[in-house]
This record gives C-alpha cells, sequence and structure tokens, in this order.
C-alpha cells in the first residue's frame, strides 16, 4: 500500500512540473517548488501549535487546488504558480515522509513520526 501511495504522489508532483512548464514558468519557479513552502517552519520559532498551522497551510493539497483555480478564474500568474508550487511540494513532501504536522511538534505528523525515534533521541 505505501508504494502504491508513493506512486500516487510521485504522479502529483509530475503533474505540477508539466503544469509549470506549460504555462512557461521561468527556471527559478522550479525552485521555489522545491524549498518555498518551506519557510512555514518559521511558525515554529513561536510554538509548536503555529509552527503546525503554519506548516499545514503551505502544504495542505486543498489550499493549493483553491489558489491555483482562483488564478485560473482571475487570471493571475502568480496564484497559478503559487497553487501548482504549494501542490507539487506538498507531493514531494509526502514522497519523502513529511505529514502535515500535529500540535505535538515538527516530527509529528499525519503519516507518523519523522526522524528518530523516541529511544534513539536519548
Amino acid at each position: 500500500m505505501k508504494t502504491l501511495l508513493t506512486l500516487e504522489e510521485i504522479g502529483m508532483a509530475l503533474l505540477a512540473v508539466v503544469g509549470l512548464y506549460h504555462y512557461q514558468a521561468p527556471w527559478w519557479i522550479y525552485m521555489l517548488l522545491l524549498f518555498g513552502p518551506d519557510i512555514s517552519m518559521t511558525g515554529y520559532l513561536i510554538n509548536n501549535r503555529a509552527g503546525a498551522v503554519l506548516y499545514n497551510l503551505f502544504h495542505h493539497k486543498t489550499v493549493a487546488i483553491l489558489l491555483y483555480l482562483a488564478g485560473v478564474a482571475l487570471t493571475n500568474q502568480v496564484l497559478i504558480f503559487s497553487g501548482i508550487i504549494l501542490f507539487g511540494h506538498a507531493s514531494l513532501d509526502r514522497i519523502l515522509g513529511y505529514g502535515l504536522k500535529l500540535k505535538q511538534g515538527f516530527n509529528y505528523t499525519h503519516l507518523g513520526l519523522i526522524g528518530k525515534k523516541e529511544h534513539e533521541r536519548r
């Protein structure tokens, strides 16, 4: 099952790359696809709850789809690119095992605990 879900995420990441190509995005937009939404991790400088809320806002695929659709409806390239970037980046994170964050801390995700196991941290 995990392989099937990973393949699905790979397909969605490729869809984002094709979307950027279709809209003739400049090369630096592809770099934003890789790293841009991770600016949301700065929320963890406030506390775990703020970090999780901000991170999840930037990594939720429905938010990405709504941004994209708003961009299409308004013919706004910034919104279109933003939606594609968020969508593709969320898929890349899921491929790597990073899920939406829980309020307990950065390592707690809807996909399970990431990083070193608790007994390895001591």
